[in-house]
């Protein structure tokens, strides 16, 4: 009777490892530099700060006139209010007063 061996291939072995690297390597990659990646998620942290800050100017801003327009609209108008927002819109000045122009206006 005759039997045959079969030697087993040297490179056989090392198929299953070599996949399992390749697997890893692929998933580990995107887990770091991906779309939704530790790197990514730093620029979206970086990003989420900055729009905290502009989000607390622009609620200050808004607060702010908020409390003008609640002078404006209240039963009991502000008169300095008005005598300001009077003198603004008509670009309006006595000759014994001082102007001062800023860059700032509501």
């Amino acid at each position: 009777m005759w039997t045959k061996h079969h030697k087993k291939k040297k490179i056989g072995r090392f198929v299953i490892p070599a996949m399992a690297v390749a697997f890893l390597s692929y998933f580990g990659y995107h887990c770091i530099h991906g779309d939704y990646g530790l790197r990514a998620t730093e620029v979206f942290e970086r990003q989420r700060i900055a729009r905290e800050r502009e989000l607390a100017v622009l609620k200050s801003k808004r607060e702010h006139l908020e409390n003008q327009v609640a002078l404006l609209s209240d039963g009991s108008m502000d008169k300095d209010m008005l005598d300001e927002k009077a003198r603004l819109q008509l670009n309006f000045s006595r000759a014994d007063e001082i102007v001062i122009f800023n860059h700032y206006s509501n």
